[in-house]
């Protein structure tokens, strides 16, 4: 039986406000510049909106790590969490056991 991938999810939900909104367009650049920087580390990420589409609420990281406090350094590096944009944040570790990423059912092949 081979070792389960497990992941750390972040959830960063935003500060309520427009002041959240605008540090996000002000930091965007520098942001997107970080994760480019360590995309190594990323499974997947992107922003979080609300159920029209239309308002960004936060941002969701898969880290490639099982580890949640190698993902909240990794997070603490962004200068989204230095802009003071995110109101809650939430480290949830994760393992994917079905789906077109894993090429079905992981579970059956654990």
């Amino acid at each position: 039986m081979s070792k389960k991938t497990i992941y750390t999810i972040a959830r960063c939900f935003d500060k309520p406000g427009k002041a959240a909104a605008r540090r996000r367009k002000t930091f965007l650049p520098d942001h997107l510049a970080h994760i480019e920087e360590v995309i190594d580390n990323i499974f997947a990420a992107g922003p979080l909106y609300t159920y029209d589409h239309k308002t960004i609420i936060g941002s969701l990281y898969i880290y490639k790590t099982d580890d949640v406090n190698t993902a909240k350094d990794w997070l603490k590096a962004d200068p989204y969490y230095r802009a003071d944009i995110w109101g809650e944040i939430r480290f949830t570790p994760f393992y994917i056991a079905a789906g077109e990423s894993v090429g079905g059912l992981a579970y059956k092949t654990q």
